[in-house]
């Protein structure tokens, strides 16, 4: 037994350290990936029906419907996140380490102007907004959802200049790494939500508290660990700025910049919809759906995270076997885990069940449903999305970035107006908006590495 056990550690250890360099680093971050997003996908479905419990729905979907409002905000970096993650792997891809430094202290000196005046903006203009009118909740309410928004607000703010590790460290091909800090950020915040559920009364103001602080303690930890340590060559510095480098991260992170904000508007904006045009009791079901298929995408991403930095190291070096083979597995996969979404939809209900408690949210077999099918689009899209994201060919996403909003919003509210159909709708309108992911992005792939086309394809 004890030999039998020694040839697979064996043959284990072989199989991971097989390959070109890329290839066993990604294999090594996906095993760790598998181990921590599944022990972050277990504490994400805990402490939804925990703070369930401890607040109410009601209050759950304001909660929800305020963090998705202030979550706007969070696009002020301008891309430049996206930016430096593929410019800092460049670099390292180069092996010049002082300009790899100066991106990151210059990224770190911009978004730290940008996101305090910002902030300082918002604490104006809070004054004058009518949270109750935008949460679609009693004016009793008001009072506390306001200083709720400051509260995500100022954390949004703080958590976008500190996050900026996560992306250095993704753009090192360690995304185990940065999966790790999430995973102890999410265990931090249900501790200090269990201490609230034994040691007071629901509130949403420190239900607020609980689940911002938690992750900035985490980032800043370590901010100040890995600058000390692994990346203490790239620790920013003020005598590293330099805004000379603002160009290069401006130039990429504008284009990054329109491609996230309409993402924004086609998944942020849904709670705002729902709970304008039903309301925020209908947000929970949807965000309940959104959270129980997304394990889907999740699964996927442990996989394809490794995926964006490896495809910039393979293309400059002109390895496109490697980027085919790839490619052919995240097919191979996704369609893996699409088919077990099936199964998970044929048991939804009896799972919310043991979930959420019986009987504590009501959800239709047609939400399901569309989340399922939104989420199987969303699979077999990133991995073509990716890699052109990996290579900075980005010029078609661009352009259909600045149309795909609109889609999104007039399919949903012709659903939602016309045809009378529930918060599913917006599953269905996420879907068909994003066409450039399952139509453009694999024919764009296909011209660039089986052609070997370049011009619009390349842009």
């Amino acid at each position: 037994m004890n030999y039998f056990k020694s040839a697979i550690y064996i043959s284990a250890v072989q199989l991971l350290n097989r390959g070109p360099a890329r290839s066993i680093i990604a294999k090594k971050n996906i095993l760790a990936n598998i181990f921590i997003k599944g022990a972050s996908i277990l504490t994400s479905l805990i402490l939804v029906p925990l703070t369930i419990g401890y607040v109410d729905t009601v209050k759950y979907g304001i909660w929800l419907t305020i963090s998705s409002v202030i979550a706007w905000f969070s696009f002020f970096d301008i891309g430049l996140t996206q930016g430096l993650r593929n410019k800092f792997a460049e670099a390292l891809a180069r092996d010049e380490h002082d300009v790899a430094q100066g991106y990151v202290s210059t990224a770190y000196a911009i978004l730290s102007l940008i996101f305090l005046a910002v902030w300082l903006v918002f604490m104006v203009v809070n004054q004058l907004l009518d949270w109750s009118a935008i949460s679609n909740t009693p004016q009793s309410m008001a009072a506390d959802i306001s200083t709720l928004a400051v509260i995500v607000f100022t954390y949004f703010c703080i958590q976008f200049v500190l996050r900026i590790i996560t992306t250095i460290l993704i753009a090192s091909q360690q995304p185990a790494k940065s999966a790790l800090i999430d995973l102890f950020s999410q265990i931090f915040s249900l501790c200090i939500v269990l201490f609230l559920v034994r040691f007071s009364e629901g509130s949403l103001l420190y239900l607020g508290l609980a689940l911002c602080i938690s992750p900035v303690s985490i980032l800043l930890v370590a901010n100040v660990f890995l600058f000390q340590g692994t990346f203490k060559r790239y620790r920013p510095s003020w005598k590293q700025v330099n805004f000379a480098y603002s160009k290069d991260l401006f130039n990429l992170g504008i284009i990054f910049f329109v491609i996230q904000l309409a993402a924004i508007i086609q998944f942020q904006t849904a709670n705002f919809i729902i709970a304008q045009n039903f309301s925020p009791v209908e947000v929970t079901p949807y965000n309940i759906v959104y959270k129980y298929f997304s394990v889907l995408s999740m699964i996927f991403a442990i996989f394809l995270t490794p995926f964006w930095s490896a495809s910039t190291e393979a293309f400059m070096n002109k390895d496109f076997q490697w980027i085919k083979n790839a490619i052919r597995k995240y097919n191979i996969l996704g369609g893996i885990i699409i088919v077990c979404g099936l199964f998970m939809l044929f048991f939804s209900q009896k799972i919310y069940s043991l979930w959420l408690g019986e009987g504590t949210v009501q959800i239709s077999n047609s939400l399901s449903i569309a989340g399922l099918i939104y989420f199987s689009v969303s699979i077999f899209a990133d991995k073509y999305v990716a890699f052109l994201n990996g290579i900075s060919a980005l010029r078609l996403q661009f352009i259909t970035s600045l149309i795909s909003p609109f889609i999104y919003i007039l399919v949903a509210m012709i659903m939602i107006k016309w045809f009378k159909m529930g918060a599913y709708s917006l599953f269905i309108a996420g879907a068909i908006a994003g066409f450039n992911g399952y139509l453009l992005a694999p024919f764009q792939y296909f011209q660039i590495i089986h052609r070997s086309k370049r011009g619009i394809w390349i842009k």
